[in-house]
């Protein structure tokens, strides 16, 4: 054996044993994948991968993403031996208390892991949208000479991934997307947690995604470095995105195990650690051997990634004293940083008694903000039409070989990569991945958008945006029963209060065009959470703000709306378009000579946030006579309304007719908020 072949192959072995050294002293984990897939990731990522472990946020570096999270280990090993700030303590605390190295990747916990993974899916749709993110700004910022933005994306997934249909709808998407810059190495071990994978899986996965358009490829034996080094090379020049199914041995060198599902989800044991180690003669001890040589081979990664760092900042230079303006503007983008002064486009809307579904004054505020942040970014899952979420003019994120000669429902303006508006078709789940990817990636205010009832199709991916700290805007429209005729397919019901269980979830209800605007605003400048706008169908009035109290009020959740008021007998509460009832019902319970005070309140995830000063005096502890409105489920409202108060809400599901109708027949109705307020007051007021 050559004295390099000889190196490659400690060095592989160093990453399969640094894994099973590590799963095993933690009695914990999944060694089966980092052993089988040692060899193609050793390949990847000292031969191909663009990346500097001495700087992990260098903006143009390739993403790789181990969609396997459950191989944990693999990564860990790769970023401890590369270089990254991953010392050998924390691979020895794997999986343990406050340890850097959780039992699946966390994006910001670890430096050089690119996305929270292990929800098997979700890795390579947040791929996806990475791929999405470097092909937009490649397309916007570029200039002929001037290539600032040129990086790829990898992935490692597994069978498991291949299953779940989150990836089969992104895969789709970048298919017909043409993103030659994204590449899979599906990791092709025919074994599952449970057993082989023939119990359930025996479709021909490369002709799947040939049929995607993918340009795909396949290694018999993914030992064989040459063989998986030009298929690298192979895919790093098509056009389209790459799959490369690579036929690997899961716990590759366990004699007892390899190739068994138990080698997939626990600890070899003792026994087959040793055996193994034998097996493919690495020295049974110490545990968590790097040997120096090896060392030294993988921390030349450090010196050519500050090297390839430091010629983009040359050229970053160079290209920002050739184009100022669109340097600046990169510069920010990539800093996560907003532009000065956007908020001043925000628009403001005249009193109307007729008034505004909030989705339409959603839609106003987008085209009118969209000049000022050419971050924001996003589309809707086929429903443009109803969600009005389309930047008009901003162009569309089509590849540009594609004709749009007889398309309907572009957004006009640019047909690129260089577009705003991303059609996204019906793949909520898909959507929400591919907006945490662009979140991922860095330089975009990514939103999408469809029916709140929908949000059920893309929970993981919202789940995992709150988790991972993303700035993801997340919209849905349609949000009660006053959708109407659409019956309760179409009517969200316990939505409201599912998406409020998700901790790091910013919830907000707006009660009006204005709240509305303001609500965007939040949404926008929360870049560390993400946050859910659940905007109505049907028409809201837009509330008279000098009898009423200013809608930046929405910011901290909720507000007093008639501050003006005497000192409160009664307290009424509303989200969303139940705001509209309390004001009603303010009227008549007025007229009785009943005190109330009106409480909008848009938000609870920012209302509890706030100082307990300020919560009490929006909702004094002495006044217990309260009524809170809202057409979702009751739970939850009774932390606000306390013991003695009444709730008005939907806990059935609702009804196909007009949306008024459904609202009446239900109990959602100024009438019905009174008859809730005698019934907290003890007394009738007519």
């Amino acid at each position: 054996m050559s004295p390099e072949l000889d190196l490659d192959r400690r060095a592989i072995d160093t990453i399969r044993f640094l894994s099973v050294d590590a799963v095993q002293q933690a009695n914990s984990g999944h060694p089966g994948l980092p052993m089988g897939a040692a060899a193609m990731a050793y390949v990847l990522w000292t031969r191909f991968l663009r990346h500097s472990p001495a700087t992990p946020a260098w903006p143009d570096r390739d993403r790789f993403v181990l969609s396997a999270g459950h191989g944990s280990m693999l990564l860990y090993s790769l970023l401890h031996l590369t270089g990254y700030d991953l010392p050998m303590e924390q691979i020895k605390k794997f999986r343990q208390w406050e340890s850097r190295t959780p039992g699946h990747p966390e994006y910001g916990m670890t430096a050089g892991v690119e996305a929270t993974t292990g929800p098997l899916g979700q890795g390579i749709a947040n791929a996806v949208g990475m791929a999405m993110a470097e092909a937009h700004l490649a397309a916007r910022f570029n200039r002929p000479g001037h290539e600032i933005i040129d990086h790829r994306t990898y992935v490692l997934a597994s069978d498991g991934d291949m299953m779940e249909g989150v990836q089969s709808e992104a895969c789709s998407l970048a298919g017909h997307l043409r993103l030659g810059k994204l590449i899979v190495l599906y990791d092709d071990n025919r074994i599952s947690l449970s057993g082989t994978t023939s119990l359930t899986f025996t479709e021909d996965v490369a002709a799947r995604f040939a049929s995607y358009g993918w340009h795909v490829q396949s290694v018999a034996d993914g030992n064989d470095l040459a063989a998986v080094d030009k298929a690298l090379r192979g895919a790093q020049t098509a056009e389209r995105p790459s799959l490369i199914a690579v036929r690997t041995t899961i716990g590759c060198g366990a004699p007892h195990k390899q190739g068994t599902y138990q080698a997939h989800g626990s600890p070899l044991g003792p026994d087959e650690v040793r055996a193994a180690k034998q097996n493919l003669g690495w020295p049974p001890e110490p545990a968590f051997l790097v040997p120096d040589e090896v060392r030294t081979h993988f921390r030349a990664a450090v010196e050519r990634g500050l090297t390839l760092e430091q010629e983009w900042r040359r050229r970053l230079a160079a290209y920002t004293a050739a184009f100022p303006e669109p340097g600046a503007e990169l510069a920010r983008r990539l800093a996560g940083e907003l532009p000065a002064g956007w908020e001043a486009r925000s628009p403001v809307f005249p009193v109307d008694a007729k008034g505004l579904a909030t989705r339409k004054a959603s839609e106003t505020t987008l085209q009118a903000l969209a000049p000022a942040l050419p971050e924001l970014v996003g589309g809707s899952a086929d429903l443009a039409e109803s969600t009005f979420t389309t930047l008009k003019g901003a162009g569309d994120f089509e590849p540009p070989a594609l004709s749009r000669a007889d398309v309907q429902g572009a957004a006009g303006g640019d047909w690129s990569f260089a577009g705003r508006n991303i059609h996204f078709g019906v793949r909520e789940h898909a959507m929400g991945a591919v907006v945490n990817g662009l979140a991922y990636h860095g330089g975009f205010v990514p939103y999408g958008s469809t029916f709140l009832t929908f949000a059920d199709y893309m929970r993981p991916p919202i789940r995992l945006s709150a988790l991972s700290h993303l700035g993801s805007i997340w919209v849905y429209t349609h949000d009660s029963i006053g959708v109407g005729e659409d019956g309760p397919t179409h009517q969200p019901v316990e939505h409201l209060i599912a998406l409020r269980a998700i901790p790091n979830l910013l919830v907000i209800r707006p009660g009006d065009a204005n709240e509305t605007v303001w609500a965007w605003r939040v949404a926008i400048q929360n870049r560390h959470r993400p946050t859910v706008l659940a905007l109505t169908r049907q028409g809201l009035p837009t509330l008279d703000r000098s009898i009423y109290a200013p809608a930046e009020g929405l910011a901290r959740g909720a507000y007093v709306l008639n501050p003006s008021a005497p000192p409160p007998e009664l307290i009424l509460i509303a989200t969303g378009s139940e705001v509209q009832l309390i004001v009603g019902a303010a009227t008549r319970l007025g007229a009785a000579g009943i005190a109330v005070r009106l409480v909008s309140m848009p938000s609870w995830e920012l209302f509890a946030e706030q100082p307990a000063d300020y919560r009490e005096r929006v909702l004094p502890a002495s006044v217990t006579a309260r009524v809170a409105v809202e057409a979702g489920r009751s739970l939850g409202w009774e932390r606000w309304v306390g013991s003695r108060g009444a709730i008005v809400s939907i806990d059935r599901y609702g009804a196909s007719a007009p949306g008024d109708v459904v609202m009446k027949q239900l109990g959602l109705t100024a009438e019905h908020v009174v008859q809730a307020a005698e019934a907290v007051l003890g007394r009738r007021v007519s």
